[in-house]
């Protein structure tokens, strides 16, 4: 039994030991409530005031009774207080004190509002790919999940500025709105256009309907669970080895070919250089796709294809390999 459903049983039996003294006294005694309830707590907390009126011997008896089992209650009841306080609310208030430090220390970090079944995913995602992450959750039970399993986390509404701000939301470089329904999503997505113009945000939707909203909102990307996992049950059925060769090599901690996004900035060597010239910064990693700032993405570039800044390479590669690139496009 956890502190608390001892508490609320202790305070259950307390109410039921003072109903049983103001009954006790009225029929014994043939005193008024308000008489009875006044012995009866007198008698309980043991505070040394005179009797309201000279008590017989059924009484006294009755009173000895009430004292046994009164006092010995609100004893135990007075110590579990006092462990409710110092093995939870302050080891509470401690935990929270210290994971507000660590969370004010993060920069470039991820913030996933929401820790449901979808944000359960996102946040082992993130954690198998060793990218700092701050959950933003509601639901106690939710929130208790995500502590145990090592995440710092904020208890608190996601749409509220706050918050928001209380995560990091200005050092953060993206935020995944995770949320149960796409209207909480919306307001999510809103809020945090709001505070950062320029963050990356990705947003959960549920119906087709709501990733046009959302991206009015702000989203720069949306993602609905039921439409990818029903294109993945498919591929899985089609092409069953295809979908095994591109999870291993999206996973930076499984098998020895890695796919990464990589942004071209400025001062990179490779800024102005066509791909067949920019091979020697590479160190053998293969481009395989190149979006364009404008949005155009283009698959199986040309070797002569002009490499600008913000460009978004799709390399695959190994992890010295890509190394070697993110050094050269990032420099």
């Amino acid at each position: 039994m956890s502190t608390r459903q001892r508490l609320l049983t202790i305070v259950y039996v307390l109410i039921i030991i003072v109903c049983i003294g103001i009954i006790g006294y009225m029929l014994i005694e043939g005193w008024s409530f308000l008489d009875s309830l006044y012995m009866t707590i007198i008698t309980l907390s043991t505070v040394g005031f005179q009797e309201v009126r000279e008590l017989s011997e059924g009484g006294k008896a009755f009173s000895i009774i009430l004292i046994l089992f009164g006092v010995g209650t609100l004893s135990y009841s007075l110590i579990t207080v006092g462990q409710y306080i110092l093995e939870g609310n302050l080891a509470t208030i401690w935990g929270r004190r210290r994971m507000k430090d660590k969370i004010a220390k993060l920069k470039k970090h991820v913030i996933l509002c929401g820790y449901g079944l979808v944000g359960r995913e996102v946040a082992k995602a993130f954690k198998d790919e060793g990218v700092p992450l701050v959950i933003i959750e509601q639901d106690p039970e939710a929130l208790a999940l995500a502590v145990e399993n090592d995440f710092l986390c904020l208890q608190g509404n996601a749409n509220n500025d706050e918050v928001l701000e209380e995560a990091g939301i200005s050092r953060a470089k993206a935020l995944v709105a995770a949320l149960g329904t796409d209207a909480d999503n919306v307001y999510v997505t809103l809020s945090a256009r709001q505070i950062r113009p320029d963050l990356f945000i990705v947003a959960r939707a549920s119906t087709d309907e709501s990733e046009p909203k959302l991206l009015q909102a702000g989203a720069n990307r949306t993602m609905s669970p039921y439409g990818i996992g029903g294109r993945r049950l498919a591929m899985l059925t089609l092409r069953p080895v295809v979908v095994d060769f591109v999870d291993t090599t999206l996973s930076s901690r499984r098998g020895e070919l890695v796919l990464e996004n990589i942004r071209v900035l400025p001062g990179s060597p490779m800024c102005g250089k066509e791909i067949h010239d920019g091979r020697q910064y590479s160190g053998g990693a293969t481009i395989l796709a190149v979006k364009k700032r404008d949005g155009r993405l283009f698959t199986s570039p040309s070797a002569d294809m002009m490499l600008e800044v913000d460009d978004e390479l799709v390399v695959i590669g190994t992890r010295e390999q890509l190394r070697s690139l993110e050094g050269a496009v990032e420099a």
